[in-house]
């Protein structure tokens, strides 16, 4: 099977299952004990907060641990929403989220009757800041924006809408799950509040990722009991997977430019083959994307059947989120721009890499995918 589903997981590297494994064996103790062995198991958690707070340039006290992006943006949206309901009532995020964060503003507005606004990209597909700009109200407490879209890599203007909201009220929160680990995040430096992100989309394991947070900020807890993560996130903490995670990071960051140019490399070779193979196709990448995702479309060609005939070639893609695999519902994120009634919205496929791709395997791949559509 030739692996070109990235942007839903990412395999682990060997050095992170090596660190895995040798945790599991050596380092059993509970990190809220005081004995000799939960020390050390404070330790090792201590030290991968540290390795991701070097990574984004803050203090570690400003790391919460979770178990992914998910479980990190419903703290960060949930948690400052309900804790600050004195200063407004309005919630602004982009029609183009994730689902953990649509659903969760979804239920902020059904549960407690938040009044939120979906902003929409451009008939184009291009999202300038200005588009939240002219929604911002005096009663927004929260804007929440993903830094590169899951599904066509677009990247959207944090920087610009942190500067935007210098001057407003509302905190920001990044769910920056797509770029980290490929391109240097640094929140302080974007303007935002809170940042999300996720172990296994920079080889690291599933079920565990971080969350970012302005120590000046007030917001709930969602997890109760023990006093772990400065009272932030209650349970004992996920050693092994903490292990994992920072040793992706580590690796993440010591090769991020070659990595970033290899990834590049093969976008642009993918393309070009397409070309000589003279396949009819469009790109559903707006505006400046990371090369890690291209969604490619084919006219007239049904993306459900295309995935399965790839699927039985040995060719792993995806034609959108895996957060929404097996639903019949189309692509939200194409919604936005198409419309919902767009043909377009069922002749896409989503194709994602990572460094660990080959050129052979793209042309592989081109070979194959021309096959079956001639």
């Amino acid at each position: 099977m030739i692996y070109l589903d990235n942007a839903a997981t990412t395999p682990l590297l060997p050095e992170v299952i090596t660190a895995i494994s040798e945790s599991l064996s050596t380092n059993f103790g509970n990190p809220s004990s005081i004995h000799t062995l939960g020390r050390a198991a404070s330790q090792i958690v201590r030290k991968s907060r540290e390795t991701v707070a070097t990574a984004l340039e803050v203090p570690s006290r400003n790391i919460i641990f979770t178990s992914g992006a998910s479980e990190a943006n419903n703290q960060a949206l949930i948690g400052y929403a309900l804790a600050n309901r004195d200063k407004g009532n309005h919630i602004i995020t982009t029609a183009i989220e994730h689902p953990s964060v649509l659903n969760t503003v979804q239920y902020l507005h059904d549960r407690y009757k938040f009044d939120v606004t979906f902003v929409k990209p451009n008939a184009d597909g291009t999202f300038p800041e200005a588009l939240i700009e002219k929604n911002l109200r005096p009663d927004t407490i929260l804007v929440s924006m993903m830094w590169a879209n899951n599904e066509t890599g677009q990247l959207l203007p944090v920087k610009e809408v942190g500067e935007l909201l210098s001057q407003h009220q509302a905190v920001f929160h990044v769910d920056a799950t797509q770029v980290m680990g490929k391109i240097p995040v640094h929140p302080i430096e974007i303007g935002a509040d809170f940042l999300s992100a996720s172990a296994h989309k920079f080889h690291g394991p599933k079920g565990v990722g971080f969350l970012y947070y302005n120590e000046l900020l007030h917001f709930d807890a969602l997890i109760h009991g023990g006093e772990q993560e400065e009272k932030r996130r209650a349970g004992t903490e996920n050693l092994h997977s903490l292990v994992g995670l920072a040793k992706a990071l580590e690796l993440a960051l010591e090769n991020i430019e070659s990595n970033y140019q290899a990834v590049e490399e093969l976008n642009h070779h993918l393309l070009s083959k397409l070309k000589e193979q003279e396949i009819p196709f469009y790109k559903n990448n707006f505006g400046p994307s990371m090369p890690h995702v291209l969604n490619l479309a084919f006219p007239n060609e049904n993306h459900d059947l295309l995935l399965t005939k790839l699927d039985l070639a040995g060719f792993a893609i995806s034609t959108g989120s895996a957060c929404t695999a097996g639903t019949i519902e189309p692509s939200h994120v194409l919604e936005a721009v198409y419309g919902k009634n767009s043909d377009k919205l069922k002749e896409n496929i989503r194709i994602s890499f990572s460094e660990l791709n080959t050129l052979d395997e793209v042309n592989l791949f081109v070979e194959k995918l021309s096959s079956i559509l001639k």
